[in-house]
């Protein structure tokens, strides 16, 4: 049967725009306070409380998103809760994701749009009846609707709306939404496209969905990969990426374009990495993201790094200092003057040790300035400042202006180059105390870096206060980490460090519902102090080689990230397996 015989898709499609639009006052009479049947039925049942409804409604007002959107994007209602509070009102029954069908039921030519607009979906049909699924059962222009499409008689089922919105796009949209042609330039009819595209509900329902999932499981990041036959979507967690979605070919022009609006990049320009940052809100607290596009042979990738200022831990016990390491690092940081750095490679948490040391400096008789590439977190209280090298201000300038500033407190992302490494010395040695990170593997190795940035000897001796390096090791999952014997098939490097550690017992890596069977939940530092007293200092004024500093460094009390690993496996923090993957050979 044809929708153009029997019922003209744009007629439909204009009575639903219609429907949507709000009602003049002389249409509306005394229908005018009546609430739509959502927000009677949330009232009805108590699903929420009349703070979080009022906060909902006006959100409504403000974006003109549906209620029921918005009540589950902030986290009040969860899908399923939203299904089952609507089922146990109406008597309709509830199918899942599994319930909708592979191929697209067999009737009218059914428009996209129309479908999007109304968010429901045929599922099956026969003679008799045409069996639709909807995530609005108050609706009654869908059942109307359909009933004149199908020409018989309808039965709805409720379904969740992201199962919908996504069964719409498999069977309806197919791949007609892709333009990725990375090797020319987006046409205006191509952009204005796109434009479109990243403005439908299912396409930002898809993107808060992800960025909300992605945080439940504790990601640190989300990655985007278009290949040939879709979208795979990969998290991060704990410092180790896993599958978690594979995405429609039609999803990947509009995923990653609306994602580059959020984060107000170019979605016209395919051909150059860009960088940017968003904000969003997820289950009611604002969480920042910082998101990379690069292009590729299938389109544009994307990777989002999840700033959660939440779950960000800023105190040296949590990040896995023991006492005796807290207290040197406080001594070294509270100093009037000198510079601190902290090393390890990229993404072993130099950053948050630093944010953790400003905490512990932040008081209101103290000024403090950072200079970072990119910001990751604001912190209240410190004035923060980002490179920008295409206007000229590096480290080095940022450095440079700092010292008119009058501060106690400088924090430099990084020293990379022998022009800061030199301001910062110059800096130390006039009044005001350096934090800063570096790319070396060990602590130690940090002053032959230096060195090497043509810093004189006796001038890194006298400002050089402690130098810490560190790595991140997954944390064991206390419900379900497994201990065993130490003589039962430990490395035999390790043992010489376990007898030192007095450790009877080690712990394996199990897995459970709680830590997703991974066996881990959460990550450790492991770290070695350096603090630079007067043998070293004298070893630096000599321009000793590393191996020899490294053995002052653990006369004057030092642990290697090897022995500190390898006790904090030895009670229960962590595997050995973990402590070999990070810090063999390092320690």
């Amino acid at each position: 049967m044809g929708s153009d015989s029997m019922f003209p898709k744009a007629n439909i499609e204009r009575s639903w725009h219609k429907v949507q639009a709000p009602p003049t006052t002389e249409e509306a009479g005394d229908d005018a306070a009546q609430p739509h049947g959502f927000e009677a039925m949330l009232r009805a049942r108590a699903s929420l409380s009349e703070d979080s409804l009022q906060r909902a409604l006006l959100i409504c007002g403000e974006t003109g998103e549906r209620l029921d959107s918005v009540v589950t994007r902030l986290g009040m209602l969860s899908e399923d809760r939203v299904a089952s509070e609507m089922a146990a009102h109406t008597g309709l029954p509830v199918v899942d994701g599994s319930a909708l069908p592979a191929q697209a039921v067999e009737g009218p030519d059914l428009s996209v749009d129309f479908l999007r607009g109304i968010r429901a979906l045929p599922i099956a049909a026969d003679e008799a009846a045409v069996r639709v699924a909807v995530s609005d059962p108050f609706d009654p222009f869908v059942e109307k609707g359909f009933r004149f499409m199908f020409g018989r008689s309808v039965e709805r089922v409720i379904a969740r709306a992201s199962d919908i919105d996504a069964a719409i796009e498999r069977l309806y949209h197919g791949t007609a939404a892709t333009t990725e042609e990375t090797d020319g330039e987006i046409d205006s009819d191509d952009l204005e496209r796109l434009k479109d595209l990243v403005s439908d509900a299912p396409v930002i329902r898809a993107v808060n969905r992800l960025i909300a999932r992605a945080s439940d499981e504790r990601a640190s990041d989300i990655h985007i990969e278009p290949n040939d036959d879709g979208l795979a979507i990969r998290f991060r967690v704990d410092g180790m990426l896993r599958e978690s979605a594979k995405l429609p070919v039609a999803m990947r022009a509009p995923l990653v374009s609306r994602i580059k609006v959020m984060a107000g990049l170019n979605i016209a320009e395919r051909r150059l990495p860009q960088d940017g940052r968003l904000r969003i809100s997820v289950r009611g607290h604002e969480i920042d993201l910082r998101v990379a596009t690069a292009p590729g042979i299938h389109g544009e990738s994307v990777v989002m790094r999840i700033l959660d200022r939440s779950k960000l831990a800023l105190d040296f016990v949590t990040l896995g200092f023991d006492a005796d390491l807290t207290a040197r690092m406080r001594e070294a940081v509270a100093r009037p003057h000198g510079i601190v750095l902290v090393t390890g490679p990229t993404g072993s948490g130099k950053t948050t040790t630093l944010y953790a040391a400003l905490s512990e400096l932040n008081v209101p008789y103290r000024k403090l300035l950072t200079v970072e590439d990119p910001i990751e977190y604001r912190l209240p209280g410190v004035t923060q400042t980002q490179v920008n090298p295409a206007i000229g201000f590096t480290f080095s300038t940022a450095l440079r202006s700092f010292l008119r500033q009058d501060p106690d407190v400088m924090m430099v992302g990084e020293i990379r180059d022998t022009e800061t490494a030199q301001i910062a010395v110059q800096a130390a040695l006039t009044g005001h105390m350096i934090l800063s990170t570096l790319h070396t593997n060990t602590a130690a190795g940090a002053v032959s870096r230096l060195l090497d940035m043509g810093v004189e000897p006796f001038l890194l001796g006298s400002v050089l206060t402690g130098i810490l390096a560190q790595r991140l090791v997954r944390r064991l999952c206390t419900e379900c980490r497994r201990p065993y014997d130490v003589t039962d098939g430990v490395p035999d490097i390790l043992r010489p460090l376990l007898h030192t550690a007095g450790a009877e017992r080690l712990f394996h890596a199990v897995g459970c519902e709680r830590c997703g069977g991974s066996g881990y939940a959460g990550r450790v530092a492991i770290l070695e102090f350096l603090r630079v007293d007067d043998p070293v200092s004298r070893l630096i004024l000599h321009r000793a080689d590393t191996p020899d500093i490294q053995a002052a460094g653990e006369a004057g009390g030092m642990r290697s990230l090897l022995v500190d690993g390898v006790s904090k496996a030895a009670v229960g923090l962590t595997t050995v397996e973990e402590v070999l993957r990070v810090a063999s050979g390092d320690g």
